[in-house]
């Protein structure tokens, strides 16, 4: 893989990242700890922006490597965060209750399988 590729991917983790940590942020404020909303939200929204970003580079190729790593990759790789959803899969088991951690997981999947379904037919009809 070349240095650009690195570089992109990088620079795209860095921007993902700190997106997240806002939404994160904002959710805690706006909705309390007591369910983890941020991880849910970039979750079924990065996923809706995945399908649309892959359908656009499909439209547009032939991109560059280094255009695709930055977006999938790099930022929405940051953004969407299930590391630390099974994290709160598990923690929610743990000290909720195992019906409320399988609620949160059943919402991820279906809003995440949703959204990156609703972005690729978004974009589809948009040409």
């Amino acid at each position: 893989m070349s240095a650009a590729i690195w570089l992109a991917v990088g620079a795209g983790g860095a921007l993902g990242a700190m997106a997240r940590h806002g939404v994160s942020r904002a959710s805690m404020a706006v909705l309390g700890p007591a369910f983890p909303w941020g991880t849910l939200t970039v979750n079924a929204v990065g996923s809706f922006v995945m399908g649309a970003v892959i359908i656009w580079l499909a439209r547009h190729e032939p991109e560059s490597s280094a255009m695709r790593a930055f977006l999938t990759v790099g930022i929405l790789g940051a953004f969407t965060t299930f590391s630390t959803f099974a994290l709160d899969a598990v923690t929610l088991a743990k000290d909720r209750s195992l019906t409320i951690a399988a609620v949160y997981v059943a919402a991820s999947v279906v809003l995440s399988i949703g959204g990156l379904t609703a972005g690729m037919l978004a974009m589809r009809a948009s040409s």
